[in-house]
């Protein structure tokens, strides 16, 4: 407890680290007030039939990245995912498109038109999802629009109001990247995530405890101690690594040596994070969107299953993008060829392997065991709510036992504590840590 204490007095003595602080609880304060602003013309005490639609299925995984904003018709009701939708499809043109391909290899500049590209397919997306979710929301909370209100006019001003709502909260998730402590954009769907927790866990308590063969507090305290080893299996994927050796030639320059030394690259088992994860789930989100959010129960069986995150058909296809998006992630994020090169600038090889091609091949080859049971366990994890709500977990807290929101958690947490311990440990500081290292969901460790 004291040294909890100490460290906390030495994080806020670091300026710098104290400022980007205050500035991320500033962002995330103003993210979690426009979840409560109601879209102007709606009567927020009976949107009881809207919450009622989003306890439960697809929509209440929705509602929980959300934050509670779409069961509330807020004006960040979309929320973050239409951006992550609209990245997935401009990465893949990135990869197939020669004009995307150009445009990637220019650098920053390039990197910015990626950018603009992806907002523009991102308001367009919104365009499309904004009269979805507002006719549901007729369909739903019908008696909480005023009477006297022009439909057509709602429509409009409402899906404007919708699409610049979620245009900021991507606005604030890149003042946190830049100005806060973290990854914006993952740390935004991390605010909203927790933010369910609390009532999600009230309610599994109660319905423990109230319901008759439920298994009382003893059936909650079991799934504690299963979510504690979920927790603890997520954290060993997304720091896992496998170390290849790779040895330094000496070098002579003046009177000092060089090199000779034997350093190791960490490749992850899980290199693509939990961005393969983010990548299926806003692609499992599809089809709900086309649909439309009422029309749940009139659809095709196929369909029903689909939007269905409990059926069997739903969790198949789930588990089979998200181990199609760990390989495409990783090939995006990881260049065997530009680590050989590197390596051989810098007078160093893998023992037993020649510079060059064969290095390359060698990575490569490496990467693709590992990515296989990383991708796997992945998928073992995001199915895993499925699995609690087959044992009687109430489907709130059953989100909360693996899948996207899990991985989440666990990998922005690791991320935010390893930069603390970055700026303690740049300042001389004790770490967070009696070990003095965190390692994050990049691999690298900070000592």
């Amino acid at each position: 407890m004291r040294k909890s204490i100490e460290t906390l007095k030495n994080i806020w003595n670091i300026e710098d680290l104290r400022k980007r602080i205050l500035i991320t609880i500033l962002f995330v304060a103003i993210y979690r007030f426009g979840s409560y602003v109601v879209l102007p013309g709606i009567n927020p005490a009976m949107l009881t039939q809207l919450h009622k639609q989003t306890s439960e299925g697809l929509l209440a995984l929705l509602n929980m990245f959300s934050g509670g904003a779409f069961s509330n018709a807020s004006i960040f009701a979309l929320g973050i995912m239409p951006y992550i939708s609209a990245s997935i499809v401009i990465q893949l043109l990135a990869i197939a498109v020669p004009y995307f391909q150009k445009i990637q290899r220019e650098g920053e500049s390039g990197r910015r038109k990626i950018n603009q590209y992806t907002r523009i397919l991102t308001i367009a997306i919104l365009v499309f999802q904004a009269p979805s979710y507002l006719l549901n929301l007729k369909m739903q909370a019908g008696p909480s629009l005023n009477a006297s209100l022009d439909w057509t006019f709602f429509i409009i001003t409402s899906t404007i109001i919708l699409a610049a709502g979620s245009m900021f909260i991507l606005w604030l998730g890149e003042r946190i990247t830049d100005k806060g402590i973290g990854n914006g954009i993952s740390f935004i769907i991390l605010v909203g995530i927790i933010a369910r927790l609390p009532q999600s866990l009230f309610q599994e308590v109660v319905s423990r405890l109230s319901s008759p063969g439920a298994g009382g507090i003893v059936m909650f305290l079991i799934e504690i101690v299963f979510l504690l080893l979920v927790i603890s299996a997520s954290i060993l994927l997304v720091q896992g690594v496998r170390k290849v050796p790779v040895q330094y030639a000496k070098r002579i320059v003046g009177n000092k040596q060089y090199g000779g030394a034997r350093q190791y690259i960490p490749l992850k088992v899980n290199a693509a994070n939990v961005m393969p994860i983010i990548f299926a789930q806003a692609i499992m989100f599809i089809p709900i969107t086309i649909v439309g959010f009422s029309n749940v129960s009139t659809a095709s069986g196929v369909t029903q299953q689909l939007v269905d995150h409990t059926s069997l058909l739903y969790n198949v296809v789930f588990a089979l993008l998200i181990i199609v998006f760990t390989y495409f992630y990783t090939a995006i994020t990881i260049n065997p060829t530009q680590m050989s090169e590197d390596m051989k600038r810098n007078n160093g090889f893998i023992p037993g392997i020649k510079p060059g091609k064969d290095t390359a091949e060698y990575i490569d080859a490496i990467m693709s065991r590992i990515t296989l049971p990383g991708s796997m366990f992945l998928a073992i994890v995001a199915i895993m709510p499925a699995f609690a709500g087959v044992f009687g977990v109430k489907a709130e807290f059953a989100q909360f036992f693996g899948g996207t929101s899990l991985l989440i958690l666990v990998g922005v947490v690791l991320d935010t504590l390893q930069q603390v311990e970055s700026h303690l440990l740049m300042r001389h500081y004790d770490g967070l840590l009696n070990s003095g290292r965190i390692r994050g969901r990049n691999g690298v460790a900070a000592y």
